[in-house]
């Protein structure tokens, strides 16, 4: 790890159990000469203990950092694919920092720009989903060309990364992280003489811009999910998703590859 990155920042939800199996990490860091910030913004690791869910907001909170790398410790016994150190083997973090075990890995993520104006940025997904129990009337284009008219309960634009997560409870392939990519999946489509969808995921390159315009209906507030977080914006027209030419940058394990994560995850 570079010489410079000496400044963590722990991100985590607090209880008393997880304070206390904290505090041996805390003080080996500092045997490390390494410091411990409270302000993110002083930070060059920024360290998510928790799970996968925990590491996408401390990525999110910190506002997907460029000039960091990011950490994630599992402080439960359970698989996840941000996470590859667990806080109860200190002593195998140190040792595979200390030995070069570690590398640092690219993940792509996606920014989604909502009605021309405000722009967010997501490492797994990205979706629009209908708030009523009523379907919503999305138009559907890939760069400049009307694809489809979807009509269901929504839509998911999820990246490679994130293909393993609410992208593959839909059907949508698993992506590896390598390409440069995104995948639109559906939920719940309805497919009759007025409304045909290709029934299926896509991907698409991360060169391509993607569309969605949603048509007003009395559907107009749907809910755009950004990773684990949900927003409600009033009067939504189109989302605008692009790949980013952003990245997260994260540590981790050189012998626990993408796949090696996915294949304990679900096999």
């Amino acid at each position: 790890m570079a010489e410079q990155r000496r400044n963590l920042y722990f991100y985590y939800h607090p209880n008393q159990e997880l304070d206390e199996k904290l505090k041996p990490l805390y003080q080996l860091a500092r045997d490390k000469d390494f410091s411990i910030v409270e302000d993110s913004k002083n930070a060059n690791i920024i360290v998510a203990v928790g799970g996968d869910g925990t590491f996408l907001q401390a990525v999110r909170n910190t506002g997907f950092r460029q000039d960091c790398l990011y950490v994630g410790i599992r402080s439960q016994n359970e698989a996840g694919l941000y996470c590859d150190f667990s806080i109860d083997n200190h002593d195998e973090m140190v040792e595979a920092m200390e030995n070069a075990e570690v590398e640092v890995r690219r993940f792509p993520i996606i920014e989604a720009t909502v009605n021309n104006e405000s722009t967010f940025y997501c490492l797994n997904e990205c979706s629009v989903r209908s708030t009523l129990i009523k379907s919503i009337d999305v138009d559907v284009y890939i760069d400049d060309l009307l694809f489809e008219t979807f009509r269901g309960d929504g839509l998911i634009v999820a990246t490679p990364t994130g293909s393993t997560g609410y992208n593959k409870s839909t059907k949508g392939a698993v992506v590896d992280p390598k390409l440069p990519c995104f995948q639109v999946s559906e939920l719940a489509s309805l497919n009759n003489n007025r409304f045909r969808t290709l029934g299926s995921s896509f991907i698409l390159s991360g060169e391509r811009t993607l569309k969605l315009h949603v048509r007003q209906d009395g559907n107009d507030y749907p809910i755009i999910g950004m990773d684990n977080e949900a927003f409600s914006i009033r009067n939504i027209y189109d989302v605008t998703v692009r790949l980013s030419d952003q990245v997260v940058k994260t540590v981790k394990l050189k012998n626990n590859s993408y796949w090696d994560r996915v294949k304990r995850t679900f096999l």
